[in-house]
């Protein structure tokens, strides 16, 4: 048998780091990383064969759990058909449709292979819808690893960003603005400074990457009324929010809309996917009709397609989100009044079926709130929970989520798990 350890070893050979995506290498908890062999629901068997609970999902496609049946019914039947085309298919138009009609305010959309080449195409489409270059960003949202996104905040409200790493050219940092997430009164002074020289605002409305942040409708409402006041294209990126609290984009729930969104993870059911979504105005700008290009060998494939349009489907048909809530409701409230009772540095967020464990007091409001939290704790925590055959992502600064398959059993598994760890404090 091979081991997780062996496997690991053996990747350093061959794959920089031994991963093929950097969170994935368990750095920040002081681990070797688990490889996993198969998934069934709402768990995950390890090389060794042992079980996990899983609460990663994948990092957020797998609201409908491990190997859906319906899902992989659906994978099986496109794969006999063929695996890729290169022209157009039935599918395409299937989940265009499908999106449009789930999605106030997405009048059309186009499809793309990940999340970075959905947020990347949208700011490129901005820019050459508005003619202007720059673009704003906020300090803690992740939008990919195109170089545009990879610029973190500099040393003040109105200065150039600087680059988050090596490879990203200076050029590319002075068109890119990064502002702190959720202060209106920043963002106010800003666009009254740069605001119509500004192609575009993108931002995540609920922050995910570090931790589960939710900045509130008013402050949604206020990036809304500025961006349109400036003729400034606003953009969701709904990677991870998409379709995770209702059969719709976040932006339909709190009843704020962008002008484009991202979509990407759900929209899959596991596969490789994004899209980009929004004004028909918007989206003409793109090629062939229009003069911003954007183009893929495997855009539209007809096998994500299959996995993506069941998944959403699914969603419409049995709306599981009041449980998921439900659930991670639970779990949150029995950890947060132990946590409370006993004074502890500790707290859970959560929203719908998304929650991240905080180990701070103090309710998160922006990256440098987040970045006050004791990292080493939660490195000891992350290792404990695997202990107990609970995986949750393995970064303080990552959301983790309940799926349809999760149950009630589970959801206190995770809360008693927690809460025997606090207790060692």
């Amino acid at each position: 048998m091979q081991t997780s350890k062996d496997l690991f070893n053996k990747a350093k050979t061959f794959i920089p780091g031994g991963v093929n995506s950097p969170v994935r290498a368990f750095t920040s908890v002081g681990a070797d990383p688990i490889y996993m062999k198969s998934g069934h629901g709402a768990w995950m068997v390890s090389e060794e064969g042992d079980e996990y609970l899983d609460f990663c999902g994948s990092w957020g496609p797998l609201v409908l759990g491990h190997a859906d049946p319906d899902v992989v019914r659906a994978v099986q039947e496109a794969v006999s058909r063929g695996l890729s085309f290169g022209s157009c298919c039935a599918a395409e138009v299937e989940m265009a449709e499908l999106i449009c009609s789930l999605c106030d305010g997405i009048d059309k959309v186009r499809m793309v292979n990940s999340g970075t080449e959905a947020t990347m195409t949208a700011l490129r489409l901005a820019r050459g819808y508005t003619g202007r270059e720059r673009v704003v960003k906020f300090a803690g949202c992740y939008h990919g690893h195109h170089d545009a996104m990879l610029v973190s905040a500099g040393s003040g409200l109105l200065t150039q960003g600087q680059a988050s790493s090596e490879g990203v050219t200076a050029g590319t940092v002075a068109s890119v603005s990064v502002l702190p997430y959720g202060d209106a009164d920043a963002f106010s002074l800003f666009m009254k400074e740069k605001g119509d020289e500004t192609a575009a605002v993108i931002v995540e409305p609920v922050a995910g990457n570090m931790g589960l942040v939710n900045p509130g409708k008013d402050y949604l409402l206020h990036l809304r009324r500025l961006c349109s006041s400036h003729g400034t294209v606003l953009i969701f990126d709904e990677v991870i929010t998409g379709f995770r609290q209702g059969p719709f984009p976040y932006g339909n729930a709190v009843e704020v809309m962008a002008d484009l969104t991202c979509l990407g993870k759900i929209i899959g059911g596991g596969m490789p996917i994004g899209a980009i979504g929004g004004r028909a105005d918007i989206l003409d700008c793109l090629s062939p009709e229009g003069a911003v290009y954007q183009a893929g060998t495997l855009s539209g494939n007809p096998v994500a397609l299959a996995a993506g349009i069941t998944t959403l489907k699914k969603l419409r048909d049995e709306n599981p989100y009041g449980e998921m809530e439900r659930l991670c409701s639970l779990m949150a409230e029995k950890v947060n009044t132990f946590a409370e009772r006993k004074d502890l540095d500790f707290h859970i967020a959560h929203i719908g079926g998304q929650f991240t464990p905080f180990f701070r007091k103090e309710e998160i409001r922006s990256l440098e709130d987040a970045q006050h939290c004791d990292t080493d704790r939660f490195a000891a925590f992350h290792r404990y929970m695997l202990s107990r055959k609970i995986y949750l992502p393995p970064s303080q600064f990552e959301t983790a989520f309940f799926s349809a398959v999760h149950c009630e059993k589970d959801a206190l598994f995770l809360a008693d798990g927690v809460i025997d760890f606090l207790e060692n404090l």
